[in-house]
């Protein structure tokens, strides 16, 4: 894929450790774009589980049928996907490559299988992985969520022992223990990303065409 002006970051973290709050806190932090700063979005998974209450389809997933996933894995639609927990989840290759086109930076928040797919196929990803500051804190988190019963919150902490060993497979890797630091983290990546040569290049090129006398 050609160099865009847009960034895409992939985060990614066991259940519970805060990388959706932490993304969300980001966007809300960073409501426009400007001269400095790309729009950003989260990417629109589709899958197959179904909709949680107060979740939207085509705002918090696409949410379809197996068989339709299915055809669409055969159709090589998707950047990834993986199964997870017995339901598909996947990231549309069309859709990114538009939104990045565009000059918006996206996030994707997928597994480690997932980022490792995607990387492959487009190698300027940055790769953040959010880590829990200690078992027992995750565990109280997906306990005070309320949303599982006892035995899939022993299924979502075995997992994520298989997701924190994959842990030095990322770019950079956030510890939330305070929200508000492994914001700031979060946000000083983000702005790296978007000061490097590549991105600038692109972004100023009028401004140094014109102090080079170019135009």
């Amino acid at each position: 894929m050609p160099q865009t002006l847009g960034n895409l970051f992939i985060l990614a973290a066991p259940s519970g450790a805060g990388k959706s709050s932490l993304i969300k806190a980001l966007l809300e932090k960073h409501p426009s774009t400007d001269e400095h700063n790309n729009a950003m979005q989260v990417s629109v998974s589709h899958t197959t589980r179904a909709s949680r209450p107060g979740e939207i389809d085509g705002v918090h997933y696409h949410f379809v049928k197996r068989t339709e996933f299915e055809a669409l894995i055969e159709q090589g639609a998707f950047f990834e996907h993986a199964e997870v927990f017995g339901n598909y989840y996947g990231t549309s290759k069309v859709v990114i490559e538009h939104t990045l086109r565009q000059g918006i930076d996206v996030f994707l928040d997928i597994d480690w299988q997932g980022a490792r797919q995607v990387k492959a196929q487009i190698p300027d990803t940055a790769t953040i992985f959010v880590a829990p500051p200690s078992k027992e804190e995750l565990k109280r988190r997906l306990t005070e969520r309320g949303q599982d019963s006892a035995d899939i919150i022993e299924q979502r902490m075995t997992k994520a022992v298989s997701e924190i060993s994959h842990y030095h497979e990322f770019d950079f890797i956030v510890v939330n223990d305070n929200f508000t630091a492994a914001l700031s983290e979060l946000d000083a990546i983000v702005t790296t990303r978007r000061l490097r040569k590549e991105k600038q290049i692109i972004r100023q090129q009028q401004l140094f065409d014109s102090l080079l006398g170019h135009n």
